[in-house]
């Protein structure tokens, strides 16, 4: 047992206030740990030895408590539902920017001049097309390939076409060169929205279209809607409202996704694979899926009427309430509020959504509900985004390609500042080993008799490694 010391009548004169102190009751030796930025080192934590001198380690699945970086990226206060990225309210940024001038403050560290915007909007737009071999390829996929498993294939393969950018081709410090490390910022982000119209024409049985000068989200609904009109232009609105979804789906701290993608780029693995690697992970239904799981729910309720009744299966967890609750925040999650305003633009040009009016009936039954309030269950960002893609007329399937084409500017940000990170290391966490040890070696006879003996006692025995043995024999045989 460890045991914290934290009055200050329990530390001696050399301690400092900014530490910790630590009493391993199990060796009566006591640590100090400096804290800084209210974090203790795994250094000093691997000074703790047990009697019999092995190093005590800090068991965390999931990294719940873990710290492995240090960012200046975004900033999130999950108890005061406060997001930031650089410094600026997310709800300022979506009513003032634009996502390429996010995506440039994301990376870079400001939001960009005149001049910085003119150049950066340039280099991405010029960026928009892709090899035609790499076309061809996504072309060869099943006619109802999943957009997002075709995304990761593209975004994966993109990396072959790319030598230059490869450390495993051209230098272990091929990305040093800040020219060299911009060329794939602005392709990556240029040729994003390119793959993703192509996986979604692929899915309906279109033609690829192929990018034009624009804006980068109007660009992007012209290569997903355009059917031959040399006229064709997106409605404004619909522009606007999917540059604000792009905005704040753009970056969220060390997720399951933007912590692939640093663990990737740990090994020096080249960043088109570090970010098909980020949009594996987002494909994950637990991760990027959230969205399509609430559209589900809704539809599965049915109407206003039958709310109740599926309110009391959740408290008696026979259905999950999808869209509500967030890892981190345990408050009102500030995007949802955004994305709320969002709908009812939509709404006002694509005409209502007939699942809104189950959503809002249930966010109103859910937010006065006991129970959900002393859990501290609030809408989250995928609550009503969903509803607008439906409502713009997007498969659930492709709901996931809509989270990765801004979250890829949060990844670049990311992998940039990892580069740049004096302190990067290797991802290597470490395990609890619970297997067997030092087991002697068994010829095959010797397997196949004990196999034989152990399917003879499962049937008057529960013993479980012998169940495991009959059933790993049964699938088998």
């Amino acid at each position: 047992m460890l045991k914290r010391h934290i009055a200050a009548s329990e530390t001696s004169e050399c301690q400092s206030n900014d530490s910790f102190t630590v009493v391993d009751n199990r060796t009566g030796n006591t640590y100090e740990m400096p804290v800084t930025d209210n974090t203790i080192s795994a250094k000093d934590l691997q000074k703790i030895k047990s009697p019999d001198g092995e190093v005590t380690r800090y068991f965390d699945p999931g990294y719940m408590n873990t710290v492995n970086c240090r960012s200046s990226i975004a900033f999130i206060d999950g108890e005061k539902g406060i997001l930031e990225y650089r410094g600026y309210s997310i709800e300022e940024l979506a009513e003032k920017s634009t996502f390429l001038e996010v995506a440039f403050l994301l990376i870079y560290g400001e939001l960009p001049t005149i001049q910085q915007w003119k150049k950066f909007n340039k280099k991405v737009m010029t960026h928009t097309f892709h090899h035609n071999e790499l076309r061809n390829m996504m072309k060869s996929f099943r006619y109802d390939a999943h957009p997002m498993g075709m995304f990761v294939s593209a975004m994966s393969a993109l990396s072959t076409f790319h030598p230059e950018a490869n450390p495993a081709l051209a230098g272990q410090n091929c990305y040093d060169d800040p020219i060299a490390r911009n060329k794939q910022i602005y392709r990556i982000l240029g040729t994003a929205p390119t793959i993703a119209a192509s996986s979604y024409r692929h899915r309906i049985g279109r033609e690829y279209n192929s990018p034009r000068y624009g804006g980068y989200t109007e660009n992007f609904f012209y290569m997903l809607d355009n059917l031959n009109d040399s006229d064709f232009k997106p409605h404004p609105v619909l522009v606007r409202a999917l540059d604000v979804l792009f905005i704040l789906h753009a970056e969220h701290e060390l997720n399951c996704s933007t912590s692939a993608v640093r663990h990737l780029a740990s090994a020096n693995t080249d960043i088109y694979t570090c970010i098909a690697g980020g949009a594996a992970a987002l494909y994950g239904p637990l991760h990027g899926g959230a969205n399509e799981a609430v559209l589900k729910m809704l539809t599965k309720i049915g109407t206003k009427d039958n709310i109740p009744a599926f309110i009391e299966k959740v408290k008696n967890k026979e259905e999950k309430l999808m869209g509500f609750g967030h890892r981190v925040y345990k408050n009102y999650d500030p995007r949802a509020k955004i994305v709320r305003k969002v709908a009812e633009e939509v709404f006002e040009v694509c005409g209502k959504e007939t699942l809104i009016d189950i959503a809002m009936e249930l966010e109103t039954i859910a937010l006065n509900d006991p129970y959900f309030i002393e859990k501290k269950l609030y809408p989250n960002v995928d609550f009503y985004s969903g509803v607008i893609y439906k409502a713009m007329g997007f498969p659930p399937d492709f709901y996931p390609v809509l989270f990765t084409i801004p979250r890829i500017a949060g990844w670049l940000a990311h992998w940039s500042e990892f580069l740049d990170d004096k302190d990067k290391k290797i991802v290597r966490p470490r395990q609890i080993y619970t297997g067997h040890r030092k087991r002697g070696y068994e010829l095959k006879v010797e397997r196949d008799v004990k196999v034989n003996v152990s399917l003879e006692s499962t049937k008057s025995t529960n013993g479980v490694r012998r169940k495991a043995a009959y059933r790993y024999w049964k699938s088998e045989h």
